[in-house]
């Protein structure tokens, strides 16, 4: 194997470990809005995600550089061609920092649940957004002699695309659903698992119409078995989910994301973004990539790195690994 091919999986493997961890708590933004009662209820929600949120978004700082490194070709296509809708999920991980950190730092209503409000926002959007990136990466997209991409906005707005948001979205919400059954007690935890049926029961139904399209479109035998071990994984879930086994649920869920990814880097491998205007201009690990001297540096510098990252990340999960509810939030200082 070729290091533009070992390159190729690390980089899928970040975007899998992004999605994993951001998915839970974007999904877990989202319920601020539609499981979250009241105050002290929201501010269970946004804890439980409190001490992991930032850590979680390393992995797509990681994941952005990793490609600028190791495939400028790809990155600079990307970047250029997926302009806006890049740009719109960057404010909202800016804004939705901001969030989390200033909505506590003043005791009036209307300035907690404006914080709150955009905290929904800036989870929701993303969600649905990177789904529509990555179902267009993986589709195609106008791509010329020159590896530049001469489509226009609305060509992202796809049918294919679209659906992969709305997969994206409802996966992630189900994901951060099942997290917060399995890290609240008393009510909250039990709307929890009632909502992730209904939650899960819809994404069940987009993510086996967009997998089966994807299957199609440009699957094989390796992408199909991905594909099974999603919705096998997916249905385990919800089963656990009602069974009350939360962290089963949770892991599964989990899974049902990596398979997912999974498959859509199998389905894209050789290409990193294929051309819908001709087969031979599309970008690969071979025509995108850096010089085998860069990517051994690369390789020797992930090697030494990536051990104290997934240490100190593991470490901050175990720290804050209990459950919390209403009784453990302290009544607000004026």
């Amino acid at each position: 194997m070729e290091l533009h091919d070992v390159w190729f999986v690390l980089i899928a493997v970040l975007w899998t470990g992004y999605f994993f961890l951001e998915g839970f708590d974007f999904g877990v933004g989202i319920l601020t809005r539609l499981l979250a009662r009241d105050r002290a209820e929201k501010r269970v929600l946004i804890n439980t995600i409190g001490p992991v949120w930032d850590g979680n978004e390393v992995w797509l700082l990681t994941a952005g550089g990793a490609t600028f490194a190791a495939f400028p070709e790809w990155y600079a296509t990307l970047f250029s061609g997926f302009y806006l809708p890049l740009l719109v999920i960057l404010i909202c991980l800016i804004i939705r920092g901001v969030a989390f950190e200033y909505r506590a730092k003043r005791p009036e209503e209307n300035w907690q649940r404006n914080w709150e409000t955009a905290i929904f926002w800036t989870s929701l959007i993303p969600a649905f957004l990177w789904g529509v990136a990555f179902g267009n990466i993986v589709h195609g997209v106008k791509i010329d002699a020159e590896f530049e991409y001469v489509g226009g906005v609305w060509d992202l707005l796809n049918p294919y695309a679209l659906l992969g948001g709305l997969v994206t979205l409802t996966l992630f919400t189900f994901h951060g659903t099942v997290f917060t059954a399995l890290k609240t007690v008393g009510e909250i935890r039990q709307r929890a698992r009632a909502l992730a049926l209904r939650v899960g029961l819809v994404t069940a139904a987009l993510a086996l119409v967009f997998l089966l399209w994807t299957q199609v479109d440009s699957g094989d035998g390796t992408s199909l078995v991905a594909l099974a071990v999603a919705v096998v994984a997916l249905v385990a879930a919800l089963l656990a989910n009602q069974a009350g086994r939360e962290g089963w649920s949770f892991a599964l869920s989990g899974v049902t994301i990596v398979a997912a990814v999974a498959m859509l880097f199998l389905t894209l491998f050789p290409n990193v973004m294929p051309s819908t205007l001709d087969a031979d201009w599309s970008l690969t690990v071979t025509n995108a990539s850096s010089s085998p001297y860069t990517l051994k540096i690369m390789t020797w510098l992930a090697v030494i790195a990536t051990p104290v990252v997934l240490l100190y990340q593991g470490w901050t999960y175990w720290v804050f690994r209990k459950r919390i509810g209403t009784q453990h939030i302290a009544d607000p200082v004026h």
